[in-house]
């Protein structure tokens, strides 16, 4: 069974999570209404996606 020879100092440790940590999410002004949406999603106020309307207005997601 392999055994590490040292302990992994802090730095090194730190450097390796550098990448883990989350994203933000991105939101874009729907093109329609102009509430604040995911990209690339259907906007949850008005139903559009783009200039398609692709859910009625009282539907829900």
């Amino acid at each position: 069974m392999a055994v590490p020879k040292r302990k992994t100092t802090p730095s090194k440790r730190n450097m390796r999570r550098a990448h883990d940590s989350l994203a933000s999410t991105q939101a874009q002004e729907c093109q329609n209404c102009g509430e604040l949406k995911r990209s690339h999603h259907i906007c949850s106020e008005c139903g559009h996606y783009g200039d398609r309307e692709v859910l009625e207005a009282g539907d829900t997601l």
